[in-house]
């Protein structure tokens, strides 16, 4: 079969370009005019994807070619843009940047996965002429990646566009779509994880649609559509299963409640960890921690990451929901809990010279630094059979934390031995206490189907 769509990478030379702010304004300009917009973010990240989300009504998927395999990560591609007028992916870091010397894992080579012209954004600070050279060497590096168009960010004024833009023409074949000023302000607050996340922006609708009218008064979206439909055709023998449901597990699972909590504090949960719970014909109730005095009845409750520490007054304060929970852990309720939902689970958190109590699940302690304490991908290997995971069972995910454990029960069982990443505690990650499981690690489910596997079977315990 042949598979079909508008689509564009946009790519940048480093972090910190202007993708993601490029990326939101085309997603709501190209909605503005009618069409079914499906984003796809590059990578691990959470941030990112939720402002996608949000500027093109739709929600926003992870590609990210570490964690997931080759065949599943063009499911998720296909089975998740099919009948969308465009396609916009964001990229990370820089164009060529992977894990080693070839650049495995990189946003060029997921373009060239599925076939996908890139546009770069180019930062032109203090530099004129040499964007062309930059540009050029770009396209020769591999001629497999197909450059189609560039935006130029940072010009400070009608001289300085002028000479790269001609530079540009006269010695590549790349179109110059168009401009961000470098007296424009994005009015996206930045923290220490890069972007703050949507939900705890004060004004998300205007500020998308201020960045989309800026980049339309400066950019051809003509211009940017014509490169998305140069995209190649996919070719696919046959289209495989996103999921792969096992139908007696599916038969046991129907109707177990499943509770997530997700509000300001916790809300970085990819989509598709979501969409094979309804899979399984299990029920979703999603909690909110901060204003909630009380848990409904569930078979079991998934803590996923976010901010614990920036929303710790807040969630410190409502004594009743942290007390509710830990009776209902005391009771038996298992509980799966990434990162943030780590730090929730501990005894405390130190943050910006403030103590805050937490639910004290856990015999943790955690401590907020001003740099990373880890930021990668992850592959653990389970060493501790439980009704989550089997021993010798391989997984990858990734953490990104600021948080570091502090202070810590010596007598504590880690399932996860890290064999590549840090995790809580001298190489080890995934502490299980009774029926709760708790980990720096995020997993996606088409990397790690043993995920939900672990989960059903835990619920039905």
């Amino acid at each position: 079969m042949l598979y079909n769509c508008p689509r564009v990478v946009i790519a940048g030379l480093r972090g910190g370009s202007g993708k993601t702010t490029l990326s939101i304004a085309v997603a709501r300009l190209f909605k503005n005019r009618g069409l079914k917009v499906t984003c796809f973010k590059k990578g691990p990240d959470y941030i990112d994807p939720g402002w996608l989300a949000k500027a093109s009504g739709t929600d926003c998927y992870n590609l990210d070619p570490f964690m997931i395999p080759s065949s599943k990560l063009i499911a998720s591609f296909v089975h998740h843009s099919k009948g969308s007028d465009i396609v916009v992916i964001e990229g990370n870091r820089g164009l060529y940047d992977g894990v080693d010397i070839e650049g495995s894992w990189s946003t060029a080579e997921l373009a060239k996965l599925v076939k996908t012209p890139v546009v770069l954004v180019v930062d032109c600070t203090k530099v004129t002429r040499t964007v062309a050279a930059l540009i050029k060497g770009l396209q020769e590096f591999d001629k497999g990646v197909a450059i189609k168009g560039v935006v130029l960010n940072n010009i400070s004024g009608r001289r300085h566009e002028s000479v790269i833009r001609g530079a540009i023409e006269r010695y590549t074949d790349c179109k110059v779509l168009g401009i961000i000023r470098r007296s424009v302000q994005t009015p996206i607050l930045q923290r220490h994880l890069g972007l703050t996340p949507y939900q705890e922006h004060p004004d998300v609708e205007e500020t998308i649609d201020y960045i989309a009218a800026l980049v339309e008064e400066t950019i051809n979206m003509d211009e940017m559509m014509e490169i998305a439909c140069s995209a190649a055709p996919i070719h696919l023998e046959e289209l495989p299963p996103l999921f792969e449901i096992n139908e007696e597990l599916k038969r046991r699972s129907k109707g177990l409640r499943i509770g997530i909590i997700r509000d300001e504090a916790f809300q970085f949960y990819y989509p598709e960890n979501l969409e094979i719970m309804r899979e399984y014909e299990m029920e979703i109730v999603f909690i909110d921690a901060m204003r909630q005095d009380s848990l409904p009845s569930l078979d079991l409750l998934y803590i996923g990451g976010g901010f614990p520490e920036t929303n710790a007054l807040e969630l410190s304060g409502n004594r009743a929901f942290m007390t509710a929970l830990r009776r209902e852990v005391e009771k038996g309720l298992p509980v799966y809990a990434e990162c943030g939902g780590l730090m929730y689970l501990g005894r405390q958190i130190e943050y910006a010279e403030g103590v805050y109590p937490m639910t004290g699940v856990l015999p943790l302690d955690f401590r907020m630094e001003i740099t990373p304490v880890a930021h990668g991908y992850t592959v653990v290997e389970v060493v501790e059979d439980s009704t989550y995971y089997k021993k010798g069972t391989i997984l990858k995910g990734h953490e990104f934390h600021y948080s570091r454990v502090v202070s810590y029960d010596r007598d504590m069982r880690f399932c996860f031995q890290m064999r590549k990443g840090r995790g809580i505690k001298d190489g080890f990650d995934g502490l299980l206490i009774g029926k709760v499981f708790a980990t720096y690690t995020h997993l996606h489910t088409l990397s790690a189907p043993e995920w939900i596997e672990g989960l059903i079977n835990t619920a039905l315990c």
